[in-house]
């Protein structure tokens, strides 16, 4: 009987709760691996991890215990990657260790070539529609902003009155001064630093970094 290695991951506790819950892809893994002549040797997982991220530890216990002989089982591709580029390279990584990889939802089996082509399509699929959620859902926030609507986070330099945003005339000063800083010359760093010795808190409260006075003068510009 060949070994399968299963592995299992949930994005967040919305996710968990709404989505694919751990417990449920764990049962289809531990159904699926009898029904099909496998040994369910262990089940890794990632909780709480983005899918694009490629160094998640679950991730990599699993594809290190996946030899010669045994399968990488997952209840679908989304649950091992959201990345097209980084779906390709797991599934070389597996060949050449030996291993195979099964997905449930997608019935991929590469241990045949059929699957192995349609493998490398669904990648290219899945990808094409995380791009177009993406798209729709920056096209809807920037929507949003034009007509002063009240979106994700409040940005800086604004309040919120409803579902409209209003002017925030001292945090519009704070931007204005950070941007003239920057058009004088002064690295991001060194006005994150000048903004933190006067006093002037981001919008959490919190103290400046160079990455948020980058954002603001985008932002701003």
């Amino acid at each position: 009987m060949s070994k399968a290695i299963g592995y299992i991951r949930v994005s967040t506790q919305k996710q968990a709760v709404e989505g694919v819950s751990l417990d449920a892809q764990r049962a289809k893994i531990e159904a699926w691996c009898p029904a099909n002549d496998y040994e369910l040797a262990g089940i890794h997982c990632d909780e709480g991890i983005s899918g694009t991220k490629s160094d998640r530890d679950g991730l990599l216990s699993a594809m290190a215990e996946a030899g010669k002989c045994t399968a990488l089982v997952v209840y679908s591709l989304s649950r091992l990657t959201r990345s097209t580029k980084n779906l390709i390279s797991f599934g070389d990584k597996l060949e050449k260790q030996g291993a195979d990889l099964i997905s449930l939802t997608e019935k991929i089996d590469t241990t045949t070539v059929a699957g192995k082509m349609v493998f490398r399509m669904l990648g290219v699929l899945n990808e094409f529609e995380r791009d177009q959620v993406s798209e729709r859902t920056k096209a809807a926030l920037a929507h949003k902003k034009e007509t002063n609507q009240v979106y994700n986070h409040t940005p800086y330099g604004y309040t919120h009155s409803g579902e409209t945003l209003q002017k925030n005339d001292a945090e519009a000063a704070v931007a204005a001064q950070a941007v003239k800083l920057h058009k004088s010359g002064k690295t991001m760093r060194a006005i994150a630093c000048n903004l933190n010795e006067r006093g002037e808190p981001t919008k959490l409260g919190k103290q400046w970094q160079h990455k948020q006075v980058s954002r603001l003068i985008r932002s701003a510009l």
